[in-house]
């Protein structure tokens, strides 16, 4: 069964709605939520989630607020903060360790972290029985993605392209997850640009899929009301959840 990984922006529109549409993705299917922590300057994210970032830091976002709504989300669904290095960097990475063993929060994902510079950040991570994720890019060259993968965990984060999530470009990555392979048995997920409509193509081959901007549209769509966000984020998983499996 191939996995489906969520990306929702956490305090958009509010907490509370945060933990609902939490709750209803995991009843469609979805396997490891990502909440991420908004930030005004996501630089690997396109318009989409750029824009529902600087509107839950507008709202009122604070990092205590991702911590509250995690200790909610976490025991239901698999759980990991996505977020820029900058708060990790700020506040020490012991304390976002300490946060998110208490919260039963698994892991992070920075992808801003090159990992020359994550290693000592990693060590840590691991060593606290939680989960840094690694990332590979369709331009790495093989002795890289040998020295990336191999010693991964949870899963790893295949970047569909090169650019910013949701911009639906589309490169042939079989001979980069063929290398991965060569070098490591992690599970391998595919991002950026994946929604209802390119999930069972860019699912090929690999075991699982990343979906972020197809949902945080719905987050940002003020024609709806929160229980219809909800209903339709929810439908938009499942449907996913089916196609590539």
């Amino acid at each position: 069964m191939k996995k489906l990984v969520a990306y929702i922006t956490t305090g958009l529109p509010s907490l509370d709605f945060t933990k609902d549409v939490a709750i209803a993705l995991k009843e469609a299917g979805v396997d490891t939520l990502e909440l991420g922590m908004p930030f005004s300057d996501p630089v690997a994210d396109g318009p989409v989630i750029e824009a529902a970032n600087l509107k839950a830091l507008q709202n009122g976002f604070k990092l205590e607020h991702l911590f509250e709504v995690s200790a909610q989300i976490a025991p239901h669904i698999d759980t990991l903060w996505m977020g820029y290095f900058n708060p990790f960097y700020h506040k020490g990475m012991e304390y976002f360790i300490a946060r998110a063993q208490e919260r039963g929060v698994n892991g992070f994902i920075i992808p801003d972290l090159p990992l020359e510079e994550a290693r000592p950040y990693k060590t840590a991570i691991e060593a606290a029985g939680l989960n840094l994720i690694d990332f590979i890019a369709p331009t790495d060259p093989k002795r890289r993605i040998k020295e990336i993968v191999e010693n991964s965990k949870k899963f790893i984060y295949l970047v569909a392209y090169t650019g910013i999530t949701g911009a639906g470009n589309s490169e042939n990555l079989q001979p980069v997850i063929e290398h991965i392979r060569e070098y490591s048995h992690t599970p391998i997920y595919v991002g950026f640009g994946v929604d209802r409509h390119t999930a069972k193509k860019k699912a090929k081959n690999v075991d699982g899929v990343i979906v972020g901007s197809a949902f945080v549209k719905v987050l940002l769509d003020e024609r709806l009301n929160n229980t219809q966000k909800i209903q339709n984020i929810a439908a938009i998983a499942k449907e996913i959840k089916e196609k590539i499996n």
